[in-house]
């Protein structure tokens, strides 16, 4: 439905793929296999660190937190995706369309905040060894997971609102593959400066700031590092950082292109890619990412799958 204001537009309609009509069942088998590995990886994850005592320390149980996310991060996006292009119906009410927002951004938030708890770990735990036991006790570990929870959620829900509290006209066909921001406010009309003025206040917030964090963190290790006199401290200690620095790229970079751009140079083409990039690449690479590079997490696997199969 057409409408000119919020009160007389009910539903939106999610493109998404619609043009590609010979492929769409070729694309419904590719995402679902990409969900489920990215159920699968992250999954195997947190019952790993879970269940081995080996590896009940601070790293992995950010890691494991950070799992979790990256399911939740998904689940709010791929299922509905793949229901669009199972059932060939693209129509989402404003409150669906609202939620999935809300959640996403609150997501979003809080897995940049775990990239930054993540890094000033590794950077106590190379910069400060004598005091890491002290400085990442379990209670300092559990605050920063609730931490980066919850401090998105005021702010989101608040986003959420303002942006459903403009009016929307012309056409309510939203050219994305869920219910974003940069899309949403492309069918906006009015002036929308104020609420893209916002977005960019969210990405200090939320983006910028943890990404400095992570920066900083990573240049005190770097120096660290370089003044460690054994060759196999410096190789183990880039090991272990240069995996999470991985995820942060693909994370920050595909995130920030999507989102660092004004309503007039919008294209549905280009942000549906980089949405698409940091929805299903990175958390479907970060499991792989971070067991097939950390020689504790593979030893916990053996332990694991022989038990199973014993």
């Amino acid at each position: 439905m057409v409408g000119t204001n919020l009160t007389t537009v009910v539903e939106f309609i999610l493109l998404g793929f619609s043009d590609l009509h010979n492929f769409q069942g070729l694309l419904f088998i590719t995402f679902l296999v990409i969900y489920i590995s990215i159920l699968l990886g992250n999954g195997l994850i947190i019952v790993i660190t879970n269940m081995e005592p080996a590896l009940q320390i601070p790293m992995y149980y950010f890691l494991g937190n950070f799992s979790f996310v990256e399911i939740c991060y998904t689940s709010v996006t791929l299922p509905r995706m793949l229901m669009n292009l199972w059932r060939q119906k693209r129509n989402i009410s404003l409150l669906s369309c609202a939620v999935q927002l809300c959640f996403f951004l609150i997501l979003a938030a809080t897995e940049s905040f775990l990239l930054a708890v993540m890094a000033y770990d590794r950077y106590v735990a190379i910069c400060k060894p004598l005091s890491y036991p002290l400085i990442m006790n379990r209670k300092m570990c559990v605050q920063m997971v609730i931490g980066s929870w919850v401090t998105g959620i005021p702010v989101f829900i608040g986003q959420t609102y303002q942006v459903f509290s403009v009016p929307f006209c012309g056409s309510n066909k939203l050219n994305h593959v869920f219910c974003d921001m940069p899309p949403l406010l492309k069918l906006a009309c009015g002036d929308t400066s104020g609420n893209e003025f916002f977005i960019y206040i969210d990405c200090f917030l939320f983006a910028l700031i943890p990404f400095l964090l992570i920066l900083f963190s990573y240049i005190r290790i770097l120096s660290t590092i370089l003044k460690l006199p054994s060759t196999t401290g410096r190789s183990k200690a880039f090991s272990t950082c240069s995996s999470h620095l991985i995820v942060v790229c693909l994370f920050y970079g595909s995130g920030s292109i999507a989102y660092l751009q004004s309503k007039s140079s919008y294209s549905g083409r280009t942000d549906k890619i980089f949405s698409l990039f940091y929805i299903t690449v990175t958390p479907v690479v970060n499991p792989m990412i971070y067991t097939l590079r950390n020689k504790d997490f593979i030893e916990a696997m053996r332990k694991l799958f022989s038990k199973c199969i014993g």
